[in-house]
């Protein structure tokens, strides 16, 4: 019999949303010791951890946490004020750091199959908190912050996360509008060869949590496969077992109608118009996957994202998507 693996001591910076609320319940269920430093307003910590209430932006954060030996720290932060504050307080204790960075820090998106070498945006360089605009620049400087600080951490650039629990309304939108659809309904759909790549957030965090406790480091794309949007409207429509037909529109057809692209009201969810975009959904993942990034079927994907849809309502307003009167003008305009 193999001998059980010593539990380890986990700190995660959140840990009561979606993302790091997944590393830590993951790190609970290897009974490893979990503390949690947030703030507590997006949710509970996992069950088996504990709480440390506080907020970031404020003096002495980290007090209950430092001076403690932690074998990881994982933060998801995107202000570089966070995490050069928390690399400071925290960094001579910790045996391993994991930042989750994202795929917004590259400054190309043009050219398809790019890895980590790849340019990225110039590091935000204002002061106090960033603002949302400034997403991909301001997670450049916390890269470079961590990186500074702590020489061999993994920076995770996370692609596009999706699964249950999602909070964007965007992947959710395509099992939850087949599952709305009746009988023969025409459901309007993005070009069925464009790319897509995604990531199963219980995928990522298991991954996280096993580079973090490994000590794996580097820079790496954690991106799921490239596949098309075809394959995923596929899967949506398969997954919920409807009847509905699917009705293509080309890009440059959706551009000239003046629908949304990727997120938001009245978009298209995950479309992207090619020749600005064409690299966005094809970045190269084998670093990833040779430290061991594995992708569940995209069955199991879709199938959590409906669970998760259901559980919040089909039919509710949503942040992403079609409304249904914007999709039947659409429709009629396509002759569909």
């Amino acid at each position: 019999m193999t001998p059980a693996r010593p539990a380890r001591t986990v700190l995660v910076l959140g840990g009561t949303a979606w993302l790091s609320g997944a590393v830590a319940r993951a790190a609970v269920a290897q009974g490893h010791a979990v503390t949690c430093l947030a703030r507590g307003e997006s949710g509970a910590s996992p069950a088996g951890a504990d709480l440390v209430r506080g907020d970031r932006a404020t003096a002495g954060v980290y007090d209950a946490v430092a001076g403690r030996d932690w074998d990881l720290v994982l933060d998801v932060s995107r202000q570089p004020l966070h995490v050069g504050t928390a690399a400071e307080a925290l960094a001579a204790h910790a045996r391993h750091w994991v930042f989750v960075s994202t795929m917004s820090v590259y400054a190309d998106d043009t050219t398809p199959g790019q890895d980590e070498s790849a340019p990225v945006h110039e590091p935000w360089s204002g002061t106090g908190l960033a603002a949302t605009e400034d997403y991909g620049p301001a997670k450049v400087a916390c890269e470079r912050a961590l990186l500074d600080a702590v020489p061999g951490a993994l920076v995770a650039r996370a692609g596009l996360i999706v699964g249950y629990g999602d909070p964007s309304d965007r992947f959710g939108y395509w099992p939850a509008r087949f599952a709305r659809a009746a009988d023969d309904e025409p459901v309007l759909v993005p070009p069925p060869t464009d790319p897509c790549q995604v990531v199963d957030v219980e995928d990522l965090a298991a991954w996280l949590l096993r580079c973090g406790l490994e000590g794996t480091g580097g820079v790496m794309n954690a991106a799921g496969p490239v596949r098309t949007l075809g394959e995923v409207v596929e899967a949506c429509r398969t997954v919920t077992g409807t009847p509905a037909r699917t009705v293509a529109a080309e890009g440059p057809w959706l551009e000239e109608h003046g629908v949304e692209p990727w997120m938001g009201p009245e978009s298209l969810p995950l479309w992207l118009p090619q020749a600005e975009y064409a690299g966005h959904a094809t970045r190269d993942r084998a670093r990833a996957v040779a430290a061991g990034l594995t992708a569940r079927p995209l069955a199991e994907t879709v199938g959590d994202a409906l669970r998760w849809e259901r559980e919040l309502g089909l039919g509710r307003a949503r942040q992403a998507g079609l409304s249904p009167t914007r999709e039947g003008e659409l429709l009629a305009l396509l002759g569909g």
